[in-house]
């Protein structure tokens, strides 16, 4: 099994450019589903999770051409054969469920398996169901399988989701557009994901109103078309990689980084002491004057602090001069990463939700796990500015969200290397 070897060396300096957008990327393969016509995605990022998709996707029947050394996937779903989406694929992905929506609004059925993924909280899929109930599906769960029927095609309907939900949204979306009349969907969710695969939809001859919003309205069609759409910047790596030299010193381009995909997070880096300031390319970052200042931070939906920047904000606030206080409201069980940089010397406590953290001067290198997908990267993140060697194992969860993680940080000046398993 891989590792991640990192060795703190002062700061960093260069530039890295920013992928496309994993879950933007996630929600939009799926939309070939709904169009026998071809989809092809450009900035596709190069990960993991998007060789799940294209695999479950090629199960239903789709065709998938990777070009451009994975960063355009070119779809056609002319020929589906297949109306099951099977545990063995969809276990690995929770995004899997989202093939569900369009193979009922083009199909009429299909027999989904429910998902896995990552271990950060129960994230039931409940709400994807309810959407489903509402614009008509009859659903059934048995032997692990939803079973979803729309007897005469789906139907507008009026979807309220009780909390914000990005995948339920997503997926009403995928449904809705080719349902007979009208859906509102209210509560929905804003994040940029979202707007992206909106703007696809509307390629594709979607009629949709109000994204961005927490009302949205689908104008349902009898039919789409096929089109090329680009992947959206992926906000999650950007501010990823905004974090390194403000954790390590330095200053670094984030190539195609935009401020109003994650104004939440860059108002807590100036809060910090961290300058973010735009350029001809992007965004440029570094650290102000002196040490990080702490800061308190709370996880909500978009446009709010990304619970998916939670895990590296706090190795920012390890060394923070100060307490910060960081509360996650979006999924429990998401400090797994808090004792992994307590062995590094890290001064974290946690209670429930709410984790307390008191600034120390340095971390120590140490053998830490990583727990889950942000958890890994964070751990990098705290090995960068360690003192010594830090070991970072079961780095497979950093493959299925970062792509060439170890050469973008040693790009700017990181001393990092992946170590292969036997």
């Amino acid at each position: 099994m891989d590792r991640i070897v990192v060795r703190g060396n002062g700061p960093l300096n260069g530039q890295i450019p920013i992928a496309g957008a994993k879950n933007a990327c996630l929600t939009l393969m799926p939309a070939t589903l709904l169009s026998e016509e071809p989809l092809t995605l450009t900035n596709a990022p190069r990960l993991s999770d998007i060789a799940t998709m294209s695999a479950l996707l090629r199960s239903l029947g789709t065709e998938i051409t990777s070009m451009q050394d994975g960063k355009v996937l070119a779809m056609s779903s002319h020929g589906l054969d297949n109306h099951k989406a099977d545990y063995d694929i969809v276990r690995k992905m929770r995004a899997s469920i989202l093939v569900l929506g369009p193979m009922l609004a083009r199909e009429g059925h299909a027999i989904v398996s429910l998902p896995g993924g990552c271990a950060i909280g129960a994230r039931p899929v409940d709400l994807h169901l309810k959407a489903m109930e509402a614009l008509g599906a009859e659903m059934d769960l048995r032997d692990g399988y939803v079973h979803a029927t729309a007897r005469g095609g789906l139907k507008g309907g009026k979807i309220d989701f009780p909390f914000v939900s990005v995948g339920a949204t997503e997926n009403a979306l995928l449904a809705a557009s080719l349902a007979k009349g009208t859906t509102v969907i209210t509560n929905a969710a804003r994040e940029p994901e979202i707007v992206d695969l909106v703007h696809c939809l509307r390629r594709m001859g979607a009629q949709i109103e109000g994204e961005g919003t927490s009302t949205i309205t689908i104008q349902g069609v009898d039919r789409l078309g096929g089109a090329t759409h680009p992947v959206v910047v992926d906000r999650i790596e950007l501010g990823t990689y905004m974090l390194a030299p403000a954790i390590c010193g330095g200053e670094v381009e984030l190539l195609g980084g935009r401020i109003d995909l994650i104004g939440a997070f860059c108002e807590k880096l100036d809060a910090a002491g961290i300058s973010v300031r735009e350029s001809d390319n992007g965004l440029t970052v570094a650290r102000k004057n002196g040490r990080t200042k702490a800061v308190d931070v709370t996880t909500e939906p978009f446009p709010g602090f990304p619970t998916d920047l939670q895990a590296q904000m706090m190795a920012l606030l390890c060394t923070a001069d100060g307490t910060s206080v960081l509360e996650e409201k979006i999924f429990e069980n998401r400090f797994m990463h808090a004792p992994e940089l307590q062995r590094m010397g890290a001064h974290i406590d946690v209670h429930g939700g709410t984790a307390t953290v008191t600034g120390v001067e340095t971390l120590k290198g140490a053998p830490v796990m990583a727990t889950d997908l942000r958890a890994s990267v964070s751990l990098i993140l705290a090995g960068l500015a360690a003192e010594g060697e830090t070991v970072v194992n079961r780095v497979y969860h950093l493959d299925r969200g970062y792509e060439h993680v170890e050469d973008k940080l040693s790009a700017v000046g990181a001393k990092i290397e992946r170590v292969h398993g036997e």
